[in-house]
């Protein structure tokens, strides 16, 4: 694991968009492909602003979420909804963009096309990871129902997890597909976080969830 500190977050933004855009750039030089897993909320935003705008063959590349809210993707709580009006704009509008949210189903009875369509995607070519104060990533959180599976090391690509203090369900790239990105990138914002971050390091995955996906990853940290 590698930190980078930046003076400020605008600085961050950009950097992590050159960075991720050169990942993919070099990705495509050997293989017919790129997939590239991006967190939702609101710290991947302004990077994502920056990285539409790559000039990048950007019909070659394959988006989705590192995990999703079981909700339609117009609701303002989806993850795609967010993606699309942020990412797959500009340039990066000719990327392909893989949803996880199946209309009309509960995510037990989707999750099983839903993963043989991301299958020709892994490993992930480029990942961007975000981090709460819980040291949860995706939607890996401690203590949620479903945890336990989805740091399994024979997990599935995709697991279900269900979060008690919220009202949907979520879907979530496992540990072992995120720990498995070729080029991994977590952004991380204030000293709490970065204590946080700290912290998980000590601890066992099933209380930092974090620490489970951190092998060879870039931290890139702002105040």
């Amino acid at each position: 694991m590698d930190i980078i500190e930046y003076a400020d977050r605008e600085m961050l933004a950009i950097d992590v968009a050159n960075q991720m855009a050169g990942d993919l750039k070099t990705h495509l030089l050997s293989h017919e492909t790129a997939s590239v897993a991006v967190a939702g909320g609101t710290t991947p935003a302004p990077i994502f602003d920056g990285l539409c705008a790559a000039d990048l063959e950007w019909s070659r590349i394959r988006v989705m979420a590192t995990d999703e809210r079981w909700v339609d993707s117009n609701s303002d709580r989806s993850n795609a909804c967010m993606i699309r009006q942020r990412l797959l704009v500009n340039r990066a509008a000719a990327a392909q963009f893989q949803p996880f949210y199946v209309q009309n189903q509960a995510p037990e009875e989707a999750i099983g096309d839903v993963e043989a369509s991301i299958t020709q995607d892994l490993p992930i070519s480029v990942l961007l990871l975000g981090m709460g104060e819980d040291m949860h990533t995706a939607s890996l959180f401690p203590g949620v129902q479903g945890l336990g599976a989805a740091l399994e090391p024979s997990a599935p690509a995709l697991v279900v997890l269900r979060p008690e203090s919220q009202p949907e369900a979520r879907i979530s790239l496992s540990a072992r597909v995120l720990d498995a990105a070729i080029s991994k990138h977590l952004v991380i914002y204030g000293t709490q976080k970065r204590k946080a971050l700290e912290r998980a390091l000590l601890l066992p995955a099933e209380e930092a969830p974090i620490g489970a996906v951190l092998t060879a990853m870039t931290v890139h940290w702002a105040p």
